[in-house]
Parts: structure tokens; sequence; C-alpha cells
């Protein structure tokens, strides 16, 4: 910022401190020399200087209170007219700057009544001059044009430094517009991201800590019975684990911009030693973190042996030709699924049957788990975000979810995301025939079992049990 810039910042917030002593300085320049040229001779008197002082002071309002200021030197300007005194040189000139300090800082209406009322005292100074007998006709005229042009000049000039003000201001305004638009869209953003997050860690660890609570309690209980089975929970619980951090680690990332690779036998970010073959180290032993694609639809099937693995009779039934997701709704997809058993897995009671169904229909994809638990009987503390994340996940891609009991006993979520249909997502080939509606293809899903103990519990927790027999698994295309 120049000096001329700073002082002219500095003279806006001081309007009246400066025009008090502009006004004071035309006073010494124009009050005390004033005369009467009505007058043959000319000549100075108190009545010249008392309209003078009258004319000029209000100047010192005329940015402040420009109406006011403007309305109390013509009111000044008149009175020394009809009083006798057509023309108080130069005190008179001041009407010209007040003029043009109503047309620049006043109200629309008032700059046009302001130059309407200089058009009248023009013509009324015509005439008391004429009358006068100081002038004569044909050089009252002549004073009269001289004076209007002056008047209309002043005017003018007064409305383009106006319309330069106030695109300035228009300007200023749209600038500390566009500047709260972008703090409100960065608190969007940085909401937006964090309802992401918190969706993320929820679907992550919920999921993660179901599985290992479920399969301490199974192992728990057949430990006395079965050392292998509890062998088996105890090694789904460190794998279930490792996956979790994993993800974790991979979400965290991404937050840490400055944070270092880690290396492999290296510590990690919590401090333990991160093994040479986990999941994030570059198998070539570069140390350099190589990025793992976030889950989809292809990943269900893994998703549902972990499940069965962890004790539950659960089955994935796909109907329909598999298309190309736009990105993103292939996790929405994993995610809804993945929160979908792990509310079987906390709430649906012991030993549920549950059934994963992907159909993919010619214009949306459909997920629906269903089982044959305890349904809206089982009791929730009424804290979860499940059912919330779900419905934000499927609404950001024009979704909708229900969920909720149903016939014959048990719970039921479902899902429904559009998607593009198969002729406009493949590439058009001329040669090629009519494509065919989908048919229902079933994919195989291979069974596991493993072994019950020979002595179950009286009284199994409420989730299921680890080395519980898992029911024969049901053929593709007819779930249990």
């Amino acid at each position: 910022m120049t000096w001329w810039d700073r002082l002219l910042r500095w003279e806006e917030s001081h309007r009246f401190a400066v025009d008090a002593w502009g006004a004071a300085l035309l006073w010494l320049v124009m009050g005390t020399i004033a005369v009467d040229l009505s007058a043959t001779p000319a000549e100075v008197h108190l009545g010249t200087r008392l309209a003078a002082a009258a004319m000029i002071a209000p100047l010192a309002w005329r940015r402040t209170r420009p109406v006011v200021s403007a309305v109390a030197v013509y009111a000044a300007a008149l009175v020394h007219m009809l009083a006798g005194i057509p023309i108080v040189f130069p005190a008179d000139l001041v009407v010209l700057v007040a003029l043009y300090s109503l047309t620049v800082h006043g109200p629309r209406w008032a700059y046009r009544v302001g130059f309407a009322g200089a058009v009248v005292g023009t013509l009324l100074m015509t005439v008391l001059l004429g009358v006068h007998g100081a002038f004569y006709w044909p050089a009252a005229v002549v004073i009269s044009v001289v004076v209007g042009s002056m008047f209309l000049a002043v005017f003018a000039f007064g409305l383009v430094r106006r319309s330069r003000r106030e695109h300035l201001e228009a300007l200023v305004d749209r600038a500390e517009r566009l500047e709260v638009e972008r703090d409100q869209q960065a608190v969007i953003g940085a909401a937006t991201e964090r309802a992401r997050i918190a969706r993320e860690m929820h679907d992550i660890v919920a999921h993660s800590l179901s599985v290992m609570i479920a399969q301490a309690d199974g192992g728990r209980y057949a430990a006395a019975a079965d050392a292998a089975a509890a062998t088996r929970a105890l090694g789904t619980i460190a794998e279930t684990g490792r996956a979790a951090l994993t993800d974790m680690r991979r979400l965290l990332g991404v937050l840490r911009a400055d944070a270092g690779p880690p290396r492999p036998g290296g510590p990690a970010a919590d401090g333990s030693a991160a093994p040479a073959g986990a999941t994030g180290a570059d198998p070539a032993g570069a140390g350099a973190l190589v990025t793992t694609p976030q889950p989809a639809v292809d990943d269900l099937e893994t998703l549902v042996a972990q499940m069965r693995a962890s004790g539950m009779r659960a089955s994935l039934v796909r109907l329909g030709t598999p298309r190309h997701l736009p990105p993103g709704a292939g996790l929405t997809v994993y995610r809804i699924a993945q929160e979908s058993l792990t509310n079987v897995l906390k709430h649906a009671g012991p030993d549920p049957s549950v059934t994963v169904m992907l159909q993919w229909l010619p214009r949306a994809v459909t997920l629906e788990v269903s089982d044959d638990g305890r349904g809206a009987a089982a009791d929730s503390d009424g804290l979860g975000q499940g059912l919330v994340g779900m419905r934000e996940r499927a609404a950001m891609f024009g979704g909708t979810v229900t969920a909720g009991p149903r016939p014959g006993g048990g719970y039921r979520v479902r899902v429904q995301l559009p998607t593009p249909s198969s002729a406009s997502a493949a590439p058009p080939d001329s040669g090629a025939a009519a494509p065919r509606p989908p048919v229902p293809v079933p994919v195989p899903v291979p069974q596991q079992t493993t072994t019950r103990p020979t002595t179950p519990p009286p009284h199994p927790p409420a989730g299921p049990r680890t080395g519980a027999t898992a029911a024969p698994t049901p053929t593709e295309g007819h779930p249990a």
C-alpha cells in the first residue's frame, strides 16, 4: 500500500474532521472577502459576511450528512437572495460544492431534488438581478446561462463519481461475500470429511470389535471341551485385529501428509514393530508404502467367508449380470453389507442364519441382508450409528435403505443403488449383436464347517459362538 492509499484511507475514516477544517479554510478564503455584486459599487459589509458564514458552515457535514448540509446551504442562499443580495461572490460558489456532495454521497431522490433546486435558484437569481437593476436583462440572462452551465457540469461530474464509487462498493461487497462463501464452503467440506471419516471408523471398528468379541466369548466357552476351537478363535481374533489395524492405518494415513512411510521391521505409527510381510509394506523391501484398493462388490465373498469362519451360518447369493459401478458405489455396497452382518452378529442372538443377496437389475443394484434371528426383539442401547451411516452412504449415490423385521421372524436390510445400464456402460459396437437381458447367474460359494464342541455350555452368550458347527451352505440361488 502506497502513502497515497494510506492517506485516502485515513481521510475516508475521518470525514467530519477533514470537512470541518476545509470549511474553516473556505471561510478564511471566501467569507472574509465576500462582496455584494448587485451593489454599486460592490462592497463588503456585515450582511455579506453573515451570508457567507451561513452557506460555508454546513459544508462540515457535506459527507456525513449530505442532505442536511445541502438543505442548509440552499436555504442560506435563498435567504440572502430574498433579503436583497442576489449574488454574494465568491461565497455563492459553495452551492456547487453542496450539489456535488449531495450527488455523490446522498440518496438518489436527494440529488434529483438538489439539481431541480439549483435550476430554480438560477432562474430566481436572473429575475432578481433584472428587478434590482444591478444588471441589464441581457447581462442577467448571460450570467444565468453561465451559472446554469456550471451547475450542469458539476451535476454530471458528481454522477460519474457516484457511479465509480458504487462500482467500487459493489466489488468490495462481492469480495466480502465470496470470502464468506469460501469460509462456509470450507466449514461444509470439513464437516463432510468428518462425517466420512466417522463412517469409515465406525464400520472398521464396530465390525472388527464385534467379530473379536464374539470369537473371544466362543473361545472361552469352548476352551474347556475343545482346545483346538479355542486356538482357532484366538487365530481369528488376531487376524481380525491385524486387518482392522491395517484399515485404521490406511485411513489415518490420509490425514498425515507429513508422516514418512514405515519400513519393514521398523517402528510403526503406534510404536510397535511392523511385520515385514504386513499389508502396506513394499514386498520388494524398498520400504515404501503401497496403496491398496478400497473394498468393493467383489470382496463380498471374502466378507461372507470371514463371517462364516467366525461361526455364523452365512451364505452369499448373486443374481444377474455384474456391471461396473461408479467410483465409491462398490465401497458403499461393501460397507452396508459389513455393517448389516455386524448387526446380525451383535443382535440376532445365538446361531443365526444369514443370507446376503446381491442382485443386478437393469438400472440398479440391490443388496439384501436377511437373518432368522431375534429381529426387532433384540436389545439395543440406541447409541449406534449403523443405520444412519447406511442411509448417508446410500443417499450420496441416490439410493435408498429400508430396514426392519421381516415376516416370519428375523431382520432384513435392503439397499438399492441406481447404476448405469449395461448398454450405456459398454462401448458402442456396430457389428455386435443386440445385448441380451440379464439372466440370474448363481455364483458358487465353498462350504466351510467347523467342529462343534462335544459339551456345549449351558448358557451361551447372546452373540454367535466360535466353534459352533456351521450349517451346510445353501446352494447359490436358494437363500437359507
